[in-house]
């Protein structure tokens, strides 16, 4: 079977994409395992599919690169709208996608016809630690002091549509977080695993930010991760609700809003290239 692709990228999150309006892919599980692959495969963060909902103009399906399924990307999603909007499946200023965290809503920024900077609507965070969920019995997990191969971290856990529990440290580039990010990921307090943003405050209204994602491991961004990032930073003190807070990643930048009520992310997305794989 031929299925035709799109490689996407949002600041430096890639996916491949598949069209499933008029082509049907199966077992994507897999799919996404063989083809993430960088040696072996078409290489990306996972595979995302982009199928027809009966409550939004799509639904996105995304898959990380060793098969489990994620309930939200936000860098995904982005790239999502733009293929809608380019494809000329949603051409409009605000498109509407499902995921299995729910409606979400962006507003597309387009030039020339095609959609460049889009915003998306992250929705409200969630604090309670048995909805993130988190194996601890407090109200909000703020700050909070928890072990981790031998270690004492403070920790701040919200949920964005995908658990994440953020560390504010200094010096960032020097964590091997090749070895600290399963320590992490598969700890006991996560039942569902985790992802972990290590977060170095610059100013009020600067972040930088390295991410470790459950069944990825290092990426270049994550977006939930970023507007996690950024809650957990306000929650903490470091920066202001309804202020643009601009988190710096390896892969690029992207741009935040915490009202108080719902996160709204802004960032670019770009196709990379077209093609078709033989499975």
């Amino acid at each position: 079977m031929k299925l035709k692709f799109t490689k996407m990228q949002g600041c430096g999150n890639d996916y491949i994409y598949f069209d499933c309006f008029n082509q049907k892919v199966n077992d994507p599980e897999q799919l996404s395992i063989r083809l993430s692959d960088r040696r072996y495969g078409i290489g990306g963060d996972g595979v995302i599919l982009i199928c027809p909902s009966s409550v939004a103009d799509a639904q996105m399906r995304m898959f990380n690169k060793d098969g489990s399924e994620g309930k939200m990307c936000g860098n995904g999603i982005r790239c999502v709208g733009k293929y809608l909007y380019d494809n000329n499946i949603a051409k409009k200023n605000t498109i509407a996608v499902e995921t299995l965290s729910g409606v979400k809503i962006l507003k597309v920024f387009a030039k020339d016809g095609k959609a460049t900077i889009l915003t998306v609507n992250m929705g409200e965070p969630e604090f309670d630690p048995k909805k993130i969920p988190v194996n601890i019995n407090l109200n909000k997990v703020i700050n909070y002091k928890a072990n981790f191969g031998g270690k004492d971290y403070k920790i701040t856990c919200v949920s964005m549509g995908n658990p994440h529990c953020v560390v504010f440290c200094k010096d960032i580039n020097s964590l091997n977080l090749e070895k600290i990010g399963p320590q992490f990921e598969n700890s006991k307090l996560f039942p569902e695993k985790i992802n972990t943003e290590f977060v170095e405050i610059i100013n009020e209204k600067k972040l930088n930010m390295r991410v470790w994602e459950r069944g990825s491991g290092e990426t270049l961004a994550c977006g939930t991760g970023a507007s996690a990032a950024v809650v957990a930073a306000i929650l903490n003190g470091f920066c202001n609700k309804n202020e643009e807070i601009e988190v710096k990643l390896k892969g690029g930048i992207l741009r935040i809003v915490y009202t108080g009520d719902e996160v709204y992310m802004s960032g670019s997305a770009e196709k990379v290239y077209e093609g078709v794989v033989e499975v």
